[in-house]
């Protein structure tokens, strides 16, 4: 990776391919998202969480496929599903440091970006395309959701919502193969959390988060199904 600060002078003349490429790792089998997306995501996609080295401890993460290391959403002509996770979506744009604030990077060395093919980056009066718009909108909704990440996972932790999830899975050849190493929302111990901790959750801005992703989880049996089509295909 070659991070560079975007300007419009320097790289006035580049183009993006906005296709998703195994070639280019876009074939993922899970991606991270921010509270901010729920929504989006739990309409096509399981949220779970992943244990993590930093501050915030968990991760929570977009499931694109449980049996195989790839991604079941993209196929031969693209993307197959309603929603672009920003993750992927915001690439090859980073952010970078200027101070406290922030700013936007791009990675130079990102197969994504061209001198002839694609859409510029760019207007010919120095003005942002509205793809690279898109694309800084997107990068600065990831960037704000991890900022308060911490916040929503505390909640989880103090309120003990996480457990580790596990599924038996039974293949076609009849044998069965065990996905493990996630965490999700405990279904009952929310349900029975007093009203002053629901209440406190909703003050915080943390309960329709939570309810997304626990809503998330009935897309577990679609991916399954997904997963298993694709391998008879």
């Amino acid at each position: 990776m070659r991070a560079a600060l975007l300007d419009n002078v320097t790289h006035r003349d580049l183009r993006l391919q906005t296709r998703l490429d195994a070639a280019w790792g876009d074939a993922v089998s899970a991606v991270p998202t921010v509270p901010a997306e729920f929504k989006q995501m739990q309409a096509h996609f399981p949220i779970v969480f992943q244990q993590s080295g930093d501050a915030s401890r968990f991760q929570p993460v977009a499931l694109l496929g449980l049996l195989e290391s790839r991604s079941s959403f993209l196929g031969p002509r693209g993307w197959e599903a309603g929603h672009l996770p920003w993750a992927l979506e915001r690439q090859p744009l980073l952010v970078g440091r200027d101070g406290e604030g922030w700013v936007v990077h791009i990675d130079l060395d990102s197969p994504r970006l061209s001198l002839s093919e694609g859409a510029p980056l760019f207007l010919a009066n120095g003005g942002q395309s509205p793809l690279l718009e898109r694309r800084v909108s997107v990068l600065q909704a990831l960037h704000e959701g991890m900022q308060t990440l911490p916040d929503f996972i505390d909640a989880l932790l103090q309120y003990q919502l996480l457990e580790p999830m596990s599924l038996d899975i039974e293949q076609a050849d009849g044998s069965v193969r065990r996905v493990a190493g996630y965490y999700v929302i405990d279904e009952e111990r929310l349900a029975a959390l007093p009203g002053t901790a629901v209440a406190a959750l909703h003050e915080a801005g943390h309960w329709f988060a939570i309810a997304m992703a626990v809503a998330s989880l009935a897309r577990i049996p679609a991916l399954l199904e997904r997963e298993q089509r694709l391998a008879l295909a």
